[in-house]
């Protein structure tokens, strides 16, 4: 794999944001493969209103954000309604995401993010434009990515490091009980738990740690009121999944290394 994006691609274009978005699609069509099945990617048709890649074989449908330097707490994306229809559309594609240097243009992280761990608790709606503006009440949105478990970040290219792909194609096998769980609500407690498992960083940890972050629980679900409950209630599901191990008296393993 070549992390240096191809700049000779880039002749002719203009404007810098289409010199960067022929760069970066056409790094993704030479080097990365289909992280569910391990196929090479085709690219869309021009001006395809979701997706820019899909996989002949799967039928699995991918879309690019490309951005210099590295990712945030937030990557902004479009419209707000546009982004909440998405999540429960049978074809809402999953996300790569590409960072690159800005000065050498090569690529130093690059990852997938499958669609069934978008949920609208990770989707933050902006102010709208003012009156002067172009599109003036046009409503944006951002994803947040810290409210999404480490363990649904699939990296290809980790801190300018390339994974194997066996890895790549295992982290995302991982994620797909995930892809089942059709339950919004259901889901997005399965997710905020896994956040406040890596929160602890550590491999073991009890329940009283878990319960440090009843408040963060609460927040996000301010209906529920029984918050210690539906921690273990998580904790024993994510154990039947094999993500968890319990090892005895309140206490908790991870399987796997997610950061």
């Amino acid at each position: 794999m070549e992390l240096k994006l191809p700049i000779e691609i880039s002749r002719g274009y203009s404007s810098v944001s289409q010199q960067i978005r022929v760069m970066t699609e056409t790094w993704v069509s030479r080097f990365i493969f289909c992280p569910n099945c391990g196929n090479n990617l085709c690219n869309f048709e021009k001006n395809k209103p979701v997706a820019d890649f899909f996989c002949s074989r799967c039928l699995e449908e991918y879309e690019l954000k490309a951005k210099k330097e590295k990712f945030g707490k937030k990557i902004v994306d479009g419209a707000y309604d546009s982004m909440i229809g998405r999540l429960n559309a049978y074809n809402n594609p999953n996300f790569f995401f590409l960072a690159y240097e800005n000065t050498s243009l090569e690529v130093k992280n690059f990852l997938a993010i499958p669609n069934y761990l978008f949920t609208p608790g990770i989707i933050e709606i902006r102010k709208p434009l003012n009156p002067t503006a172009r599109r003036a009440g046009w409503v944006g949105c951002n994803i947040i990515m810290e409210d999404i478990p480490e363990f649904g970040k699939i990296y290809y290219v980790q801190n300018g490091v390339m994974k194997n792909k066996n890895d790549v194609l295992n982290r995302w096998s991982k994620t797909s009980f995930l892809k089942n769980t059709h339950d919004i609500e259901i889901k997005g407690w399965l997710l905020d738990v896994l956040v406040c498992v890596e929160k602890i960083k550590k491999k073991e940890f009890s329940l009283e740690e878990m319960y440090v972050y009843e408040s963060y629980l609460k927040a996000k679900h301010p209906a529920n009121n029984n918050i210690q409950a539906k921690i273990r209630q998580q904790l024993q599901f994510l154990r039947d999944k094999n993500i968890l191990e319990f090892v005895g008296r309140g206490k908790y393993r991870m399987t796997n290394d997610f950061s």
